[in-house]
């Protein structure tokens, strides 16, 4: 098997037809081998039964079924999990991510680089989801402490050296972009055209946004913890100074109440030193936290087409 494509699907059931026409035609044109994986996310509408009625006409569609709504990149994981193509599309089925790109990616990826990564020029995203994605990557890429692109998603084709690598990560919490960014190996951007959705609206409401956002941040990095332990030092060191200027006015006269110095100076430092020190301890807590974990991913409901 040459090329797999995997694509998780959810509230896309109007496109599907359209979708595996067009992938199938610029596939044609590159490679003869390759099979089509949509992963079912738990998708309210009626794309499971689509996929089905599609699959039993044409077997190299391979369908994924979950339980349950894992979220994207837990669909993508799963996908990727069931690919054994040596080139592996991740995409998404809304279609703005064009298939027609997709013999473009893999054009360049025969010019030596394992990852080349669709860059969309032009983003056609609507105002409020263009500025929560520059918000999203702006305060992952501080962080994280790695460069993010807002012109960069899921889109890209990966050499199978790299999807075993990414697979072999034991994160709960999947992040394709990142993940792809922290295995290496040598990539490339190639600039792409972005198109309309096709159907319906983005699934990411602000506040599945805000929670992607905190998953991704607190399992890909130790930064807030790490911010945490130096507002402690600071609040220690300006409990210092202030504990200082609060002893200099009580030796002049200026402090009459007895005690009210010894309070201040206590009060500020030992709270800048109580901070510092969950900071540190959630340092440990963090990172025992991140080995422990251990639940599935996602949990497979059906196969279809895969041969078992």
């Amino acid at each position: 098997m040459k090329l797999s494509i995997v694509t998780p699907v959810y509230k896309c059931d109007a496109c599907l037809d359209d979708l595996i026409n067009r992938l199938e035609v610029s596939l044609k044109l590159i490679i003869s081998e390759y099979e089509l994986i949509f992963v079912n996310d738990g998708s309210p509408d009626k794309s499971w039964d689509k996929l089905q009625d599609l699959a039993v006409e044409n077997k190299a569609i391979k369908l994924l079924n979950l339980s349950r709504n894992f979220g994207q990149h837990a669909a993508i994981t799963a996908g990727l999990a069931e690919s054994i193509g040596e080139w592996v599309v991740v995409m998404d089925c809304d279609l703005q991510d064009l298939p027609e790109e997709i013999p473009n990616l893999y054009q360049k990826a025969q010019e030596g680089y394992d990852i080349v990564l669709a860059e969309r020029v032009v983003r056609n995203d609507s105002f409020y989801k263009k500025m929560t994605s520059k918000f999203f990557y702006f305060i992952l890429s501080y962080l994280t402490g790695t460069k993010q692109d807002t012109s960069v998603a899921n889109f890209g084709i990966y050499k199978r050296n790299v999807i075993q690598e990414v697979l072999k990560m034991g994160d709960y919490i999947k992040f394709l972009p990142l993940m792809v960014k922290w295995v290496g190996f040598r990539s490339c951007k190639l600039q792409v055209k972005h198109a309309n959705r096709s159907e319906g609206s983005s699934s990411y409401s602000l506040l599945k946004l805000l929670r992607l956002s905190a998953d991704v941040i607190l399992s890909f990095s130790d930064k807030p913890l790490k911010i945490l332990v130096k507002l402690g030092f600071i609040i220690s060191f300006m409990a210092l100074v202030f504990g200082i200027y609060m002893l200099y006015s009580f030796l002049n006269g200026e402090i009459i109440v007895q005690g009210y110095a010894s309070l201040i100076i206590s009060l500020w430092f030992l709270s800048g030193l109580i901070i510092s020190m969950l900071g540190l301890v959630g340092l440990y807590v963090g990172k025992s936290f991140d080995k422990v974990k251990n639940r599935q991913v996602y949990i497979i409901k059906e196969k279809v087409n895969f041969g078992e």
